[in-house]
């Protein structure tokens, strides 16, 4: 799992980079992680202190059983006491002001 972390951390999508300078203020506050290994899974982005997940999706995950996959992650993740917050591509590309108000909502950060 930690070389598929390592391979994903070096390669990371047009959408993971642009999150991860969005988020760039709130970084400063609440520690982030990229590509973390979780178990059996590797998440795109988490914060162990504030315990939550953020998953950047593509298309595959919205394609076949993409999203009953996803549903049965979370729930994993979940058990061990994480939220998980889920952006499509496309949101975090166009929809950078949602992502970030919806991100420091998550962390207490907004009302």
């Amino acid at each position: 799992m930690s070389q598929l972390a390592r391979r994903l951390r070096k390669n990371p999508t047009p959408a993971e980079i642009r999150f991860w300078r969005l988020i760039a203020p709130l970084r400063t506050r609440h520690h982030f992680r990229k590509q973390v290994p979780m178990g059996r899974y590797v998440v795109d982005f988490a914060s162990h202190s504030a315990k939550l997940i953020v998953e950047i999706d593509g298309d595959s995950h919205y394609l076949g059983d993409g999203q009953r996959r996803d549903a049965a992650r979370d729930a994993v993740l979940g058990e061990h006491g994480y939220r998980v917050l889920r952006f499509t591509n496309d949101e975090v590309m166009h929809s950078a002001e949602g992502v970030y108000l919806a991100q420091a909502r998550a962390l207490g950060e907004a009302d």
